[in-house]
């Protein structure tokens, strides 16, 4: 297996929220931003994560394209959800990511979440955009002049 098969979005989401668990379980160090809203603040950004990444998956399965972060995409998905993002799969791992750490009461992990996008741009959307632009030249010049990166 390579390393690029594993090398997934879904992983890096795994070990950044295991973190997360880790920093509240085993040094708190007694803070903590438990509460009902931080409980009601956690479900919706998990489930705005969720909800984003369906959205995504039935897109980009409506124009037959592929959902793996290394392969070269077969067409560019500009509509539904792709309108207002053009990273609405990553941007949900990063909603997820923030509803957990909530969900942990993980306060000393808060900095994960910048440093967790930072990795998905580095990793995954800079090099997906470059193949985008070399397959699809004007048209994706066009989507990044009209549709941002994250929100």
């Amino acid at each position: 297996m390579t390393l690029r098969k594993i090398d997934l979005p879904p992983l890096w989401l795994l070990g950044f929220a295991a973190l997360a668990w880790m920093q509240s379980r085993f040094l708190s160090l007694g803070l903590s931003l438990e509460g009902p809203i931080s409980g009601l603040l956690s479900g919706l950004l998990i489930g705005a994560g969720l909800l984003l990444m369906l959205l995504a998956v039935t897109e980009m399965r409506r124009h037959q394209t592929t959902l793996w972060p290394h392969e070269n995409a077969q067409s560019l998905v500009q509509t539904g959800i792709f309108k207002r993002t053009r990273n609405p799969i990553y941007l949900g791992d990063v909603l997820i990511l923030a509803g957990l750490i909530l969900r942990f009461d993980a306060v000393l992990a808060l900095p994960l979440v910048p440093i967790f996008v930072w990795l998905l741009e580095r990793r995954f959307v800079i090099p997906e955009e470059n193949r985008l632009r070399r397959t699809f030249r004007a048209d994706f010049a066009r989507y990044q002049g009209k549709t941002r990166r994250w929100v």
